[in-house]
């Protein structure tokens, strides 16, 4: 059982979980969202480690290895924002767990095909299609588990299945390490086909069912749109985690040109500062999700978030940090402070009824990572005329400063019952 423990506002109320009731957030569908999640970020986050090497095996010289990356990142996200409506209307049309098998089996072709590539321009085309695929698997697996998991251990479910998922940026950073990144890739497309085995195992949201049998409209996009309110509504989820993307697609995956512009004693290497990033932001977000569970609250901890993550762009950008530990540690400093992610998707699922639920925690955060095809223009526009680093915090302030008029009229979710639809 749950004991609640209630405050003077009875919509504050912190729910704290006997170790009996620990044992629903190992279900199969969490424990699969995790994996799948864990998969989904080691192919997409590959390519930031892999850039560099992969770029010059294919003869991309060291004067275009920035444009070239950012057009090769463009296309992935461009794919991102695809599939990220495509994925959501199924997955309100269709259920949970179409999304999850069509989403991991598009994807992990697509990573496998990557291997084979010899130009430039083949790599772009399966970018794209790898991000179409890498587009459902995060909001299906949230959207599953919030409506699988009772609402008052929800919170816990969504960041265990983040914090696991994160850690894939590690495991993608060792492969490549290890293995060329024609491997790495073949690896990620593998995992990926050996993950479908385990879905057949989930079963699919009882919230979700129920809805499946009435006369009401499901995953209608445009039904976001359809008066002033929805659409703000809509628009705050994804306002609220650009900083995120704007740290991990801007500087962590430029993080060599940035080791340089701030003297760094030795060349800094993006595929460890994704990795030291994304520990930092496995930690973050168990932390985010276990703290909303205590406080009672999800915009509280979101506002705690965003206010460290402005301090350490701050730091990251103009302390002097000559030292490579130093950067590194600054790297998962920052890592930890936009360790909201599953927070932020979670409150974006809360946010809206059954039939629209799948649509929005799909297509919000992969529009907040298709905003990076938004960031990188800006960011070179910035570059040119103020410089590398004070275009990158002038880029930062900006997303910060989104962020927090997207949280200020937001609704507070915590505890909410997701039993209900959008009219």
């Amino acid at each position: 059982m749950i004991e609640p423990i209630y405050e003077d506002n009875p919509q504050k109320v912190k729910m704290i979980p006997k170790p009996s009731t620990l044992r629903l957030l190992f279900q199969i569908p969490v424990i699969v969202a995790a994996l799948g999640y864990f998969v989904d970020i080691y192919d997409l986050l590959l390519f930031s480690i892999v850039r560099v090497q992969s770029l010059k095996d294919l003869g991309v010289s060291d004067a275009d290895m920035l444009t070239k990356g950012i057009y090769l990142i463009n296309m992935q996200m461009g794919g991102l924002l695809i599939g990220g409506i495509l994925w959501g209307i199924l997955g309100d049309k269709r259920g949970r767990l179409s999304v999850l098998f069509g989403s991991i089996l598009i994807y992990s072709l697509a990573n496998i095909a990557n291997g084979f590539v010899t130009s430039v321009d083949q790599y772009a085309i399966l970018r794209l299609v790898a991000g179409i695929g890498l587009a459902g698997e995060l909001g299906a697996g949230i959207t599953l588990v919030a409506e699988v998991l009772p609402k008052e251990i929800r919170g816990y479910g969504t960041s265990l299945v983040a914090s696991v998922g994160l850690l894939g940026a590690v495991l993608a950073y060792f492969i490549a390490e290890q293995f060329a990144w024609r491997n790495a890739y073949f690896i990620g497309g593998g995992l990926g086909l050996l993950l479908l085995v385990m879905r057949v195992s989930v079963f699919e949201s009882g919230i979700f069912t129920k809805v499946k049998e009435q006369s009401v409209s499901r995953g209608n996009f445009l039904h976001l749109f359809s008066s002033q309110k929805q659409f703000f509504k809509y628009l705050r989820c994804i306002l609220i985690g650009l900083p995120v993307w704007f740290v991990a697609g801007i500087l962590m995956t430029f993080s060599p040109e940035f080791g340089k512009a701030l003297n760094v004693d030795v060349p800094i290497v993006a595929g460890k500062a994704v990795m030291w990033e994304y520990i930092g932001l496995a930690i973050g977000d168990l932390s985010s999700g276990i703290l909303s569970q205590y406080v009672g609250s999800r915009k509280k901890i979101l506002f705690l978030f965003l206010v460290l993550t402005a301090v350490l762009i701050t730091v990251y950008l103009f302390v002097p940090l000559h030292s490579e530990v130093m950067f590194y540690a600054v790297c998962s400093c920052l890592g930890f402070g936009v360790g909201y992610w599953a927070l932020f998707v979670t409150i974006a699922a809360e946010q809206f009824g059954t039939n629209l639920r799948a649509t929005v925690a799909t297509t919000v955060p992969n529009f907040v990572r298709g905003s990076i095809n938004i960031m990188t223009p800006l960011f070179l526009l910035f570059k040119e005329h103020l410089g590398l680093v004070s275009g990158a915090g002038l880029l930062g302030f900006i997303t910060i400063t989104i962020a927090f008029l997207g949280l200020w009229k937001m609704e507070e979710t915590f505890g909410k019952d997701l039993n209900f639809l959008e009219e």
